[in-house]
């Protein structure tokens, strides 16, 4: 899940002051990690402890009330209300912080059964769990191919959207925060990229959502290429102490389940 979190900070600078320059700075004085981070270390600390992802979710949420770029208004009302519901939500936080189911289980059905669960809890409009499950599928089929090429990336975005969908991405800049357009062009970016910084620089690059667009095709990235030894320090060096712990966990857990 590390390459979520380094597109998450990467972008973070950027969410509202979007750059089209290819070169920006990934790591400037005032990047941080925002919510997108936090939901994912939410989720990887669900799985570790066999734990509800509603219970982990607002559990983490609530420790960090006030993250870079805040959350969205009905998610905080989700967070801190006594009796918390699905919200019929389609935004693209579904799919932002899906990468440690596509991680650690080990058939594509327990994954997409994962997926939806991960996604329910709030997002449970058909848009917002197809958009979870889709990254999830993706990430595991490339994780888990012996050809890691971009087709994979490709096929899953004919099978979850249609066969015309790269033809109809949202233009650059555009600030779309729904499942049906981040979740398309997150595949899109992801499928042209050329190693893992290069997905990351393309992501933010392409303005609009820029962090959450940037975790969730870093997401991508990370299952296909190589993360730099440097960026994964750097990305990592931003997270408080109990994030460092539940990371550190989830990546020894998940690779002694494949030792």
């Amino acid at each position: 899940m590390i390459g979520t979190i380094i597109g998450d900070i990467a972008g973070s600078n950027y969410e509202f002051d979007n750059t089209s320059d290819y070169n920006f700075r990934m790591f400037g004085e005032d990047s941080d990690f925002t919510d997108d981070t936090i939901c994912t270390i939410a989720v990887a600390d669900a799985i570790l402890n066999d734990s509800d992802y509603q219970t982990s979710m607002r559990k983490w949420c609530r420790k960090y009330p006030h993250p870079k770029g805040e959350y969205g208004s009905f998610f905080l009302n989700w967070v801190m209300r006594p009796d918390p519901y699905p919200y019929n939500s389609f935004g693209n936080g579904s799919a932002m912080r899906v990468a440690p189911v596509a991680w650690f289980f080990d058939s594509e059905g327990k994954v997409r059964i994962e997926a939806e669960k991960s996604a329910e809890i709030t997002h449970n409009h058909p848009e917002g769990i197809k958009g979870a499950v889709a990254i999830a599928v993706a990430i595991y089929r490339m994780r888990t191919a012996k050809d890691k090429t971009s087709e994979i990336f490709e096929n899953v975005a004919k099978e979850f959207y249609g066969d015309d969908v790269f033809n109809n991405l949202p233009p650059k800049g555009f600030f779309d925060v729904t499942c049906q357009g981040c979740v398309p062009l997150a595949l899109y970016i992801a499928s042209i990229a050329s190693d893992f910084e290069d997905a990351i620089r393309l992501a933010v690059a392409y303005g609009g959502d820029s962090d959450t667009v940037g975790a969730i095709v870093g997401s991508l990235a990370e299952a296909q290429y190589p993360v730099p030894d440097d960026m994964k320090q750097v990305a990592i060096n931003y997270l408080p102490t109990d994030m460092q712990e539940v990371y550190n966990h989830f990546e020894m857990k998940r690779q002694c389940k494949t030792s």
